[in-house]
């Protein structure tokens, strides 16, 4: 689990951005306004140098330390927290293009018949509305994009974003080990993806703009009488 990584003194522009992505989460389930948490995380692929031993009774699995870099896995994730369903694509790159194209799949595969898309993502340089347009017609661009109204958590406030929690769950309990290709990656990831989703795991969030107006009132500007 990544830790909080909070931003210095009295930051308007975070407060601003915080109490908006809040609001949108104690918003109720709505079909037709789906709120949907987007993240990416990078997946180091790693390839063994010497076989490993296998655990026997009294004995526990050992390997050796060393070990060698075989490439780089990018999960994408988006996961609709108060449905408890989760969708995650695994590529080799996390271009802008491929950022584009998942918000397509998003929209088209996943939630079609949805009014608007209430997607919560971080302000990374590949999370805009531009990336679209550098990848598909004028026309499937804006088509794509009137699906969605794009909530950004602030910066340094990416533990605002439930889709991070999703990809700590997924890190824990699916790849937390040595793996060295994406088709073994992509296989597990399905495997959780069906298994958490059948489950209908949802996310239960209790932080709310009350308890931040009085945690983080530090970062909240000191007004003038």
């Amino acid at each position: 689990m990544k830790g909080w990584v909070i931003p210095p003194l009295e930051n308007s522009d975070f407060v601003a951005h915080m109490e908006l992505v809040l609001d949108i989460y104690k918003t109720p389930y709505n079909k037709e306004f789906p709120v949907v948490c987007m993240d990416e995380s990078p997946k180091q692929l790693i390839k063994q140098t010497r076989a490993p031993i296998a655990g026997r009774p009294g004995k526990e699995a050992k390997e050796d330390y060393e070990y060698a870099r075989n490439g780089v896995a990018n999960i994408f994730m988006a996961n609709e927290p108060l449905k408890g369903k989760r969708y995650i694509k695994v590529l080799p790159r996390k271009t802008k293009t491929d950022w584009a194209r998942f918000i397509k799949e998003i929209a088209g595969k996943h939630y079609p018949k949805a009014k608007k898309i209430r997607l919560v993502m971080d302000n990374l340089n590949t999370h805009k509305p531009s990336a679209l347009y550098e990848t598909f017609p004028p026309e499937e661009a804006k088509r794509i994009w009137d699906r969605f109204e794009f909530i950004y958590t602030p910066k340094h406030g990416s533990w605002l974003n439930m889709a991070e929690i999703e990809l700590n769950v997924l890190m824990g309990q699916c790849l937390n080990r040595r793996i060295d290709n994406m088709v073994t990656i992509r296989k597990e990831v399905k495997a959780w993806q069906q298994d958490r989703n059948n489950k209908k795991s949802v996310i239960n969030w209790q932080f709310k703009t009350d308890d931040a107006r009085i945690k983080l009132k530090r970062l909240y500007p000191t007004l003038s009488s």
